[in-house]
């Protein structure tokens, strides 16, 4: 028996990895993240399989269930948004996991911030731009951050940012970086990354929020910010130039 963490990807169904389909097709018990995960992608479940949502569960009632598919020798596929490894919650969860014995093995999937920039059709390192991406989000009741990764000593590298669960702290996330990246510095706000309903919402530090509010937009976004995102005129990427010498392309 094991327990198969699966990312699901950001949410269009066919954004899975092949590998964790077939790991969801095969497993008799799933346990999923409602909440994120979309349904579209549980129906892949085998015929008769035992199937929880975990949103309403607090990690003791999610490892119980653990628990007993163990007992029954049953595998299990737990089910998490995006990629498990980024603010997946699944550390605690194969903590308790290590203490009971219990096997388990991680697939990745596609993360949030990878989905939102192939729908702006945008690259987040740019030569002579940026060549540094941060992932991190702002303080919350969940989560609280270490001193040290404040928005304001993060944004002092000038780094692509990609902020997560974060949009209710929109007014602090300007504050922080405008002294940075300058109130032109442009943002944008991705909401529900490939799902049917997504929406791009485009401005600046200076205006972001006024039209983030006009979108009644509340949760489930990404907030990016950056130079990539406005800039055309970069150095082309030395990777293809006719002059570079490398193992595949020798003198």
């Amino acid at each position: 028996m094991t327990v198969h963490f699966i990312g699901a990807g950001p949410g269009a169904p066919d954004l899975i990895t092949v590998r964790g389909l077939r790991l969801l097709q095969q497993c008799p018990v799933c346990l999923y993240a409602g909440s994120l995960v979309p349904t579209e992608i549980i129906e892949a479940a085998p015929e008769g399989a035992l199937v929880i949502d975990t949103a309403p569960l607090h990690l003791d009632e999610i490892i119980a269930e653990i628990e007993k598919a163990y007992q029954n020798g049953q595998d299990v596929a737990r089910v998490h948004s995006g990629d498990p490894s980024i603010y997946g919650a699944i550390a605690e969860q194969m903590r308790r996991l290590d203490a009971l014995g219990i096997p388990y093995d991680v697939t990745p999937g596609v993360p949030a911030f990878t989905a939102a920039a192939a729908l702006l059709q945008n690259e987040l390192t740019l030569p002579g731009i940026t060549q540094t991406v941060i992932i991190t989000r702002t303080e919350g009741d969940a989560s609280p951050m270490p001193d040290a990764e404040d928005l304001a000593s993060l944004g002092a590298s000038g780094a692509t940012l990609a902020i997560h669960l974060s949009i209710r702290n929109l007014s602090t996330v300007t504050a922080e970086l405008t002294p940075h990246y300058g109130e032109d510095c442009p943002v944008v706000v991705v909401y529900r990354a490939t799902w049917s309903d997504e929406k791009v919402i485009r401005g600046t530090l200076a205006d972001i929020r006024t039209k983030v509010r006009a979108e009644k937009i509340t949760r489930t976004a990404l907030i990016l910010v950056g130079r990539v995102f406005e800039e055309n005129e970069f150095d082309d990427s030395r990777l293809y130039a006719p002059d570079h010498r490398h193992i595949l392309r020798p003198r």
